[in-house]
């Protein structure tokens, strides 16, 4: 698989990198999804939130975090303290990845070949917005740029460096385990307390700029 970074045009801003990733033909998923799905949000953002790949609603829209999960997300940013409309959302994997059950498509966890495959977008993203955080959502959206062996379930909420890159990064779940957990009130509370931890180091590093 050659991966994407052929089709990413170097030095792009977000709406060059939004029109040309639907010519990516860097792994498979583009053959069975309806399009690629690209991250939405300010271009100047100071926070970048990446998930795992898109869902089916996603994937029929073309904008990311629109189905349920994205709801749950949207309100837990909310009460941690952000200002949701500041935010830049996207995913590790821009095609959605599924299986057919009847007349369903169920969502599949991208393959680490996907994902290595993809993260030339990613890279490019945050190249073009130089936000000070990335928020990670879910062990393949942190594993994508802090490697395979960081684990979410150790080091959820924990302010990290990421390699060879300016920004900082916190991690935590993704909020579509959250809505499969059962306990969903105590998986709620965790999710907000991990971006309360990401709230603070925006802010600390606002202060710092002037912001």
């Amino acid at each position: 698989m050659a991966g994407a970074e052929e089709y990413v045009p170097a030095g792009a801003g977000i709406q060059k990198l939004r029109t040309a990733v639907h010519d990516c033909r860097g792994c498979d998923l583009y053959r069975d999804a309806t399009q690629a799905v690209f991250g939405e949000g300010p271009a100047d953002a100071s926070v970048v939130v990446v998930g795992e790949v898109p869902g089916d609603q996603e994937d029929r829209q073309g904008h990311p975090f629109v189905g349920p999960a994205g709801k749950l997300l949207d309100r837990a940013l909310i009460e941690a303290g952000f200002d949701r409309d500041s935010i830049y959302v996207t995913n590790a994997v821009k095609h959605f990845r599924f299986t057919e059950r009847g007349k369903r498509r169920i969502h599949k966890k991208p393959g680490r070949t996907e994902v290595v495959a993809c993260r030339p977008w990613l890279l490019a993203e945050l190249d073009a917005i130089g936000p000070d955080l990335v928020v990670f959502l879910g062990a393949v959206a942190a594993q994508s740029l802090l490697g395979t062996g960081f684990r979410v379930t150790k080091d959820r909420g924990t302010v990290l460096d990421l390699p060879d890159r300016p920004e900082r990064a916190v991690a935590t779940v993704h909020p579509s385990s959250v809505l499969r957990s059962d306990d969903r009130e105590a998986a709620y509370q965790g999710l907000v307390a991990d971006l309360k931890a990401a709230v603070a180091v925006v802010r600390e590093r606002g202060r710092g700029r002037g912001r």
